[in-house]
């Protein structure tokens, strides 16, 4: 009975990780959205808005999924 619910741990481990990627890339695509669309409003030569966007965005993805991963391991 042991090894059925050790089996179950890491199966909802692995469902939590699925996810991962999706919420990553919607991350990155809503801040790159926004430089983008702020770069537009000031009608910049260079993209700057978007550039600084993806470079928050994804140091925001990657803190948060620093983060889950801690909260899945201490979950054991």
């Amino acid at each position: 009975m042991k090894n059925n619910n050790r089996g179950k741990k890491t199966f909802n481990k692995y469902i939590a990780l699925t996810g991962i990627a999706f919420q990553m890339g919607a991350t990155i695509f809503l801040c790159a959205y926004a430089g983008k669309k702020l770069d537009a409003y000031y009608e910049l030569d260079k993209q700057w808005f978007t550039m600084g966007f993806i470079l928050f965005g994804v140091t925001a993805s990657i803190y948060l999924v620093i983060k889950q991963l801690n909260r899945i391991n201490k979950s054991d």
